[in-house]
């Protein structure tokens, strides 16, 4: 029998969100059921907060009611942190979205947790400011989601991740307690750092309703340089010759075979049929250090021999850059379906493990496509396969298990950016021993004592 609200329930629901900001039918819950994971769950209601007070209030009831509680805003993840696997409340934040303040003298910005990543970038660059993570969904995902997963990103490798740009935020745990943590100075060393514990908490601990960003002066300029390999261990070599060159690109992305042949099939590869592995470097700064930096790239390449080599400054990059964000849609040419994990290892392994999921690619016979965050060893490995045929899905899971079980062997994680969710919360216990899951579950019973907080996902 399907569980449903209780009419008290749903008359403190309706009472406190009125209109469509509280939706129960069916029809209209459908699109918060499920995220980018496409693991789908449908929720006892929909909630959609215009401001702190009304969450506080629905998180005083929740807890008294031990009601389920989810948080989304866009749903771009993809291990379905957000789908509300046990029924409860869905909230959405996406109409609390202001850009609150971005201020030029203290280089901060102040926004609520609905608010796009891209908006708040382009706020930013208008008063000469930058604002550095940028995640391949920064044109549609929040702030909130990125902060809740902690988001990578592209320039993951110069300037860091989305915890290293939090300053503070206001959040409203169970209860309807508020805490306020950090603030709009730079370094703050007083107490223990509450504010980094929300920083991947995937929704876990409570609702952010504001939050404090730092901002960088925006780079005057930036150029871009696509080269093509005929190997997969002459691209390592490529991105060996640029650190060893004492260079710290804001962007470093490698692409595989396989990847390439994604691209070909969709008609979008610039590179030749001799190429078989690709390197996409970006470099930023004062025009002149721009220019003299890629001067030095093009020779740390050169002695490694690209098959082909293509450059782009400012608007001419968007080219080349198209051709890294047209990957996901592409992958589907090799297969119907996908499992994309994303994996990272110390920079030093990533050779040796993209040489091992090639292995396992072709043990199983499935087409795996290996690429992303060459600077900073997060390498996504999506795992195409026809999940109608029942060889091939039996294969896909074997594969999953592999490269999870490949990336702990070789000192890394099972998840770099894209958090464990539901989709990998089974091998959780692989990576996290009982005294560290201890300890989380110690913290989180701190903030939500009763587990009303995003259960049944993994750490």
């Amino acid at each position: 029998m399907t569980k449903k609200l209780a009419t008290a329930q749903q008359r403190f629901l309706t009472d406190l969100f009125p209109g469509d900001d509280c939706l129960l039918s069916p029809e209209a819950m459908a699109a918060f059921s499920t995220d980018g994971s496409r693991l789908r769950s449908m929720p006892l209601a929909v909630v959609r907060p215009g401001n702190r007070e009304q969450v506080e209030e629905l998180l005083r009831w929740a807890q008294s009611e031990r009601m389920p509680v989810y948080t989304r805003a866009r749903g771009t993840g993809t291990v379905g942190n957000a789908v509300p696997v046990q029924p409860g409340v869905v909230v959405s934040m996406l109409r609390m979205n202001r850009i609150l303040d971005v201020d030029p003298s203290d280089f901060v910005a102040e926004v609520e947790p609905g608010a796009v990543t891209a908006d708040l970038q382009a706020a930013a660059a208008a008063k000469g400011m930058f604002y550095p993570p940028d995640p391949a969904s920064s044109g549609f995902s929040t702030l909130g989601g990125n902060v809740a997963t902690c988001a990578g990103g592209l320039r993951a490798v110069k300037y860091g991740v989305t915890r290293d740009y939090v300053l503070g935020l206001e959040a409203v745990l169970p209860g309807g307690r508020v805490l306020k943590t950090g603030g709009r100075t730079h370094k703050d060393v007083v107490g223990l750092d509450l504010t980094r514990l929300f920083a991947g908490s995937a929704g876990k601990l409570g609702i952010m309703t504001r939050l404090t960003l730092k901002l960088l002066p925006l780079p005057e300029t930036t150029a871009s340089l696509l080269a093509g390999f005929t190997t997969m261990r002459a691209a390592m070599d490529g991105a060996a010759a640029i650190f060893n060159a004492g260079i710290l690109p804001a962007a470093l992305e490698f692409m595989d075979s396989a990847t390439i042949n994604a691209l070909r099939g969709a008609g979008s590869s610039p590179f030749s049929e001799n190429t078989q592995a690709a390197l996409l470097i970006q470099t930023d700064g004062s025009k002149q250090a721009v220019d003299l930096e890629l001067q030095r790239l093009e020779s740390a390449l050169g002695n490694v021999r690209p098959e082909s080599l293509l450059t782009g400054r400012g608007p001419d990059e968007k080219a080349l850059w198209d051709v890294r964000r047209s990957i996901s849609p592409a992958s589907f040419n090799l297969r119907p379906d996908k499992m994309g994990e994303d994996i990272a290892v110390p920079r030093g392994q990533v050779a040796k493990a993209v040489e091992a999921v090639h292995e396992i690619s072709v043990r199983l016979s499935l087409p795996i496509m290996c690429f992303g965050h060459l600077g900073d060893g997060n390498i996504h490995v999506n795992i195409m396969h026809n999940a109608s045929w029942p060889e091939e899905r039996e294969n896909a899971h074997k594969a999953k298990e592999e490269v999870f079980a490949l990336a702990l062997s070789l000192g890394g994680t099972i998840s770099g950016e894209h958090g464990t969710g539901l989709t990998k919360a089974a091998f959780v216990d692989g990576q996290l021993g009982p005294s560290e899951q201890d300890v989380m579950n110690g913290i989180k019973r701190v903030f939500d004592p009763h587990g009303i907080m995003n259960p049944g996902k993994g750490w």
